[in-house]
Protein backbone atom coordinates (compact mmCIF):
# COMPACT_ATOMS: atom_id res chain seq x y z
CA UNK A 1 0.00 0.00 0.00
CA UNK A 2 1.45 3.50 -0.86
CA UNK A 3 2.10 5.08 2.57
CA UNK A 4 2.04 8.48 0.94
CA UNK A 5 -0.77 10.75 2.41
CA UNK A 6 -3.07 12.89 -0.28
CA UNK A 7 -3.27 15.62 2.47
CA UNK A 8 -5.76 17.97 0.29
CA UNK A 9 -8.03 14.84 -0.36
CA UNK A 10 -7.73 13.83 3.26
CA UNK A 11 -9.28 17.66 4.30
CA UNK A 12 -11.72 17.79 1.81
CA UNK A 13 -12.96 14.71 2.92
CA UNK A 14 -13.09 15.74 6.62
CA UNK A 15 -14.88 19.27 5.57
CA UNK A 16 -17.33 17.54 3.47
CA UNK A 17 -18.42 15.48 6.62
CA UNK A 18 -18.65 18.61 8.67
CA UNK A 19 -20.50 20.82 6.22
CA UNK A 20 -22.60 17.80 6.31
CA UNK A 21 -23.37 17.39 9.51
CA UNK A 22 -22.77 20.84 11.06
CA UNK A 23 -26.09 21.47 11.31
CA UNK A 24 -27.03 18.84 13.41
CA UNK A 25 -24.36 18.77 15.65
CA UNK A 26 -24.95 22.53 16.33
CA UNK A 27 -28.23 21.47 17.48
CA UNK A 28 -26.89 18.85 20.03
CA UNK A 29 -25.17 21.14 21.00
CA UNK A 30 -27.66 23.65 21.67
CA UNK A 31 -29.99 21.47 23.51
CA UNK A 32 -26.98 20.32 25.96
CA UNK A 33 -27.10 24.25 26.75
CA UNK A 34 -30.27 24.10 27.57
CA UNK A 35 -29.55 20.58 29.64
CA UNK A 36 -26.80 22.73 31.92
CA UNK A 37 -28.82 25.68 32.35
CA UNK A 38 -30.97 22.88 33.90
CA UNK A 39 -28.39 21.44 35.84
CA UNK A 40 -26.99 25.01 36.81
CA UNK A 41 -30.40 26.16 38.13
CA UNK A 42 -29.42 23.82 40.96
CA UNK A 43 -33.20 22.26 41.73
CA UNK A 44 -33.73 18.35 42.49
CA UNK A 45 -35.98 18.60 39.55
CA UNK A 46 -33.94 20.86 37.07
CA UNK A 47 -30.50 18.70 38.09
CA UNK A 48 -32.04 15.42 37.40
CA UNK A 49 -34.00 16.44 34.54
CA UNK A 50 -30.45 18.60 32.98
CA UNK A 51 -28.35 15.38 33.93
CA UNK A 52 -31.02 13.18 31.73
CA UNK A 53 -31.12 15.45 28.95
CA UNK A 54 -27.15 16.01 28.82
CA UNK A 55 -26.10 12.38 28.82
CA UNK A 56 -28.59 11.71 26.33
CA UNK A 57 -27.42 14.63 23.98
CA UNK A 58 -23.73 13.74 24.80
CA UNK A 59 -24.63 9.42 23.58
CA UNK A 60 -26.73 10.95 20.74
CA UNK A 61 -24.01 12.74 19.64
CA UNK A 62 -21.23 10.61 19.42
CA UNK A 63 -23.75 7.54 17.85
CA UNK A 64 -24.63 9.98 15.46
CA UNK A 65 -21.13 10.93 14.06
CA UNK A 66 -20.06 7.11 13.83
CA UNK A 67 -23.41 5.98 12.30
CA UNK A 68 -23.89 8.88 9.69
CA UNK A 69 -20.21 9.26 8.72
CA UNK A 70 -19.40 5.49 8.13
CA UNK A 71 -22.47 3.21 8.65
CA UNK A 72 -25.19 5.38 6.35
CA UNK A 73 -22.49 5.94 3.40
CA UNK A 74 -21.54 2.16 3.56
CA UNK A 75 -25.72 1.67 3.25
CA UNK A 76 -25.40 4.11 0.32
CA UNK A 77 -23.00 3.40 -1.42
CA UNK A 78 -20.86 6.53 -1.39
CA UNK A 79 -17.65 4.79 -1.36
CA UNK A 80 -17.51 4.21 -5.45
CA UNK A 81 -17.54 8.40 -5.02
CA UNK A 82 -14.30 7.51 -2.84
CA UNK A 83 -13.00 5.93 -5.12
CA UNK A 84 -13.12 8.06 -7.78
CA UNK A 85 -10.95 10.06 -5.98
CA UNK A 86 -7.30 9.91 -5.75
CA UNK A 87 -7.36 8.81 -2.65
CA UNK A 88 -5.75 5.75 -1.15
CA UNK A 89 -6.62 3.27 1.61
CA UNK A 90 -4.77 5.15 3.98
CA UNK A 91 -6.01 9.15 3.00
CA UNK A 92 -9.51 7.50 3.25
CA UNK A 93 -9.13 5.84 6.86
CA UNK A 94 -7.65 9.53 8.22
CA UNK A 95 -10.22 11.25 6.73
CA UNK A 96 -12.77 9.29 8.27
CA UNK A 97 -10.63 9.21 11.42
CA UNK A 98 -10.01 12.71 11.96
CA UNK A 99 -13.37 13.48 10.63
CA UNK A 100 -15.04 11.64 13.20
CA UNK A 101 -12.93 12.89 15.94
CA UNK A 102 -13.83 16.23 15.03
CA UNK A 103 -17.42 15.92 14.45
CA UNK A 104 -17.76 14.05 18.03
CA UNK A 105 -14.54 16.10 19.73
CA UNK A 106 -16.16 19.60 19.48
CA UNK A 107 -19.90 19.13 20.98
CA UNK A 108 -18.56 16.48 23.35
CA UNK A 109 -15.73 19.20 24.48
CA UNK A 110 -18.11 22.19 24.70
CA UNK A 111 -20.48 20.13 26.50
CA UNK A 112 -18.14 18.65 28.90
CA UNK A 113 -16.10 21.99 29.28
CA UNK A 114 -19.88 23.54 29.82
CA UNK A 115 -20.54 20.87 32.76
CA UNK A 116 -16.85 21.54 34.30
CA UNK A 117 -17.95 25.29 34.61
CA UNK A 118 -21.28 24.48 36.23
CA UNK A 119 -20.61 22.45 38.41
CA UNK A 120 -17.50 25.02 39.57
CA UNK A 121 -19.86 28.13 39.23
CA UNK A 122 -22.88 27.53 40.37
CA UNK A 123 -24.53 26.46 43.56
CA UNK A 124 -23.93 22.69 42.73
CA UNK A 125 -21.71 20.90 44.88
CA UNK A 126 -18.12 21.06 43.37
CA UNK A 127 -17.46 17.81 44.67
CA UNK A 128 -19.07 16.22 41.85
CA UNK A 129 -16.17 17.28 39.58
CA UNK A 130 -15.21 13.58 39.75
CA UNK A 131 -18.52 12.19 38.94
CA UNK A 132 -18.86 14.87 35.73
CA UNK A 133 -15.15 14.02 34.02
CA UNK A 134 -15.64 9.71 35.39
CA UNK A 135 -18.79 10.11 33.12
CA UNK A 136 -17.33 12.67 30.35
CA UNK A 137 -14.27 9.63 30.63
CA UNK A 138 -17.08 6.81 30.16
CA UNK A 139 -18.79 8.53 26.86
CA UNK A 140 -14.99 9.58 25.17
CA UNK A 141 -14.56 5.77 26.00
CA UNK A 142 -17.79 4.32 24.29
CA UNK A 143 -16.92 6.58 21.40
CA UNK A 144 -13.67 5.07 20.52
CA UNK A 145 -15.41 1.51 21.07
CA UNK A 146 -17.81 2.36 18.46
CA UNK A 147 -15.39 4.28 16.05
CA UNK A 148 -13.58 1.33 16.23
CA UNK A 149 -15.81 -1.37 15.49
CA UNK A 150 -17.43 0.88 12.91
CA UNK A 151 -14.13 1.16 10.72
CA UNK A 152 -13.23 -2.79 11.09
CA UNK A 153 -16.61 -4.52 10.87
CA UNK A 154 -18.60 -3.97 8.21
CA UNK A 155 -21.81 -5.98 10.24
CA UNK A 156 -24.43 -3.50 10.80
CA UNK A 157 -25.56 -5.37 14.02
CA UNK A 158 -22.32 -5.63 15.29
CA UNK A 159 -21.93 -1.71 14.92
CA UNK A 160 -25.36 -1.05 16.49
CA UNK A 161 -24.64 -3.92 19.68
CA UNK A 162 -21.01 -1.54 20.07
CA UNK A 163 -22.76 1.73 19.68
CA UNK A 164 -26.03 0.86 22.54
CA UNK A 165 -23.74 -1.34 24.77
CA UNK A 166 -20.59 0.60 25.28
CA UNK A 167 -23.29 3.69 25.90
CA UNK A 168 -26.01 1.78 28.35
CA UNK A 169 -22.55 0.48 30.50
CA UNK A 170 -22.78 4.01 31.89
CA UNK A 171 -25.13 2.81 34.29
CA UNK A 172 -23.04 0.57 35.70
CA UNK A 173 -20.52 3.05 35.73
CA UNK A 174 -22.39 5.32 38.03
CA UNK A 175 -23.70 2.43 40.15
CA UNK A 176 -20.45 1.40 40.78
CA UNK A 177 -18.25 4.40 41.48
CA UNK A 178 -21.11 5.18 43.62
CA UNK A 179 -20.36 1.96 45.86
CA UNK A 180 -16.49 3.59 46.34
CA UNK A 181 -16.81 5.63 49.83
CA UNK A 182 -14.02 7.57 48.79
CA UNK A 183 -15.69 9.04 45.67
CA UNK A 184 -19.56 9.04 46.85
CA UNK A 185 -18.81 10.65 49.73
CA UNK A 186 -17.59 13.93 48.34
CA UNK A 187 -19.78 14.56 46.20
CA UNK A 188 -22.57 16.42 48.10
CA UNK A 189 -19.86 18.89 49.54
CA UNK A 190 -17.84 21.34 47.73
CA UNK A 191 -14.37 19.57 48.18
CA UNK A 192 -12.77 18.12 45.26
CA UNK A 193 -10.80 15.02 46.40
CA UNK A 194 -8.69 13.33 43.49
CA UNK A 195 -8.57 9.89 45.23
CA UNK A 196 -6.83 6.77 43.64
CA UNK A 197 -9.51 5.33 42.68
CA UNK A 198 -10.85 8.52 40.51
CA UNK A 199 -7.38 8.67 39.05
CA UNK A 200 -7.04 4.70 38.56
CA UNK A 201 -10.25 4.73 36.34
CA UNK A 202 -9.98 8.03 34.50
CA UNK A 203 -6.32 7.09 33.70
CA UNK A 204 -7.68 3.66 32.43
CA UNK A 205 -10.43 5.37 30.55
CA UNK A 206 -7.88 7.64 28.48
CA UNK A 207 -5.42 4.73 27.88
CA UNK A 208 -8.28 2.10 26.26
CA UNK A 209 -9.70 4.94 23.96
CA UNK A 210 -5.72 5.82 22.88
CA UNK A 211 -5.37 1.88 22.45
CA UNK A 212 -8.37 1.19 20.49
CA UNK A 213 -7.54 4.08 18.38
CA UNK A 214 -3.91 2.99 18.17
CA UNK A 215 -5.41 -0.49 17.18
CA UNK A 216 -7.73 0.44 14.63
CA UNK A 217 -5.06 2.87 13.11
CA UNK A 218 -2.77 -0.23 13.01
CA UNK A 219 -4.98 -2.17 11.48
CA UNK A 220 -6.20 -0.07 8.44
CA UNK A 221 -1.86 0.34 8.10
CA UNK A 222 -1.67 -3.26 7.16
CA UNK A 223 -4.81 -3.17 4.49
CA UNK A 224 -5.07 -3.38 0.77
CA UNK A 225 -8.43 -2.36 0.41
CA UNK A 226 -11.10 1.04 1.80
CA UNK A 227 -12.72 -1.70 3.97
Amino acid sequence: MNARINHAVVRALVVKDWQLFEKQLAAHVAVGILALALIGHAQSWSFYVGSLLLIIVMVSSSCFSVSTSLLTERKEKTLAFVMSLPASPLDFYLAKLIGNLVTFGLPFGLLAGGAVAVTLWTPVPDGLLTLVLLLAGHMLLAFCVSLAVAMQVESEGWNLFAMIGSSVLINPLMAAVSQIPDIQRHWATNDIVWSWQVLAILAGQLLLSLALLAHTGWKHLRKQAFY
